[in-house]
């Protein structure tokens, strides 16, 4: 049984709800300000893997210790030469090749940079559990990691990374023509000017 309404005395304005525009703003507020600090993105569009290697030695002018790259896209998209030019941006030892048997290859630095890690999780089926083994977090405040194939694997490790997207033209084709969609999350990257890289 309702407990009967309290009376209502007149002389007390009425307790009005919110407008379903402020409601809406109260809402949105927080993701609004979330994306704005925590997303940068920039869009490029590349025409050869020369372009891909020089995007990956000015991505390298922007990253430090610490620092996680999610690359992402189809099979001959061109991730490993985009982090081939990371490794010469960088001033790495050795050649950066696609590390899909050993998994993960660390790229010691010849001067005074970080070293980098370049990681490709094709093969692993499982999420960050899977990838203790190779002591990523351990890795990470001194290195700059760059993992391929890293979607629902490594996230866990940190909110502020780089996710890059490549888009390739699919079948048989000899296009040469990427989209590549670079995107900064978290604190790390709010304030990181992305759209150097289209100079």
């Amino acid at each position: 049984m309702e407990a009967p309404a309290a009376p209502h005395n007149p002389a007390e304005p009425e307790p009005s709800a919110p407008s379903a525009q402020s409601a809406v703003t109260q809402s949105d507020a927080q993701p609004a300000q979330s994306v704005a600090q925590a997303a940068q993105s920039v869009e490029l569009t590349i025409t050869s893997p020369d372009q891909m290697r020089e995007l990956g030695r000015k991505l390298a002018k922007l990253l430090r210790a610490g620092d996680l790259v999610m690359l992402s896209g189809e099979l001959g998209a061109g991730k490993t030469t985009l982090t081939r030019g990371l490794g010469e941006g960088l001033g790495v030892r050795g050649a950066v090749t696609s590390p899909t048997f050993v998994i993960a290859r660390v790229h010691p630095s010849l001067g005074d940079g970080p070293p980098l890690v370049h990681v490709d999780a094709y093969r692993l089926s499982g999420g960050l559990d899977e990838m203790e083994d190779l002591d990523l977090d351990v890795s990470l405040p001194e290195s700059v990691i760059v993992v391929e194939w890293g979607e629902g694997k490594v996230e866990e490790l940190t909110d502020e990374r780089l996710q890059v997207v490549i888009h390739r033209a699919v079948g048989d084709t000899t296009d040469e023509v990427r989209q590549v969609t670079l995107t900064g999350l978290g604190e790390r990257w709010s304030g990181a000017d992305l759209s150097v890289l289209s100079a």
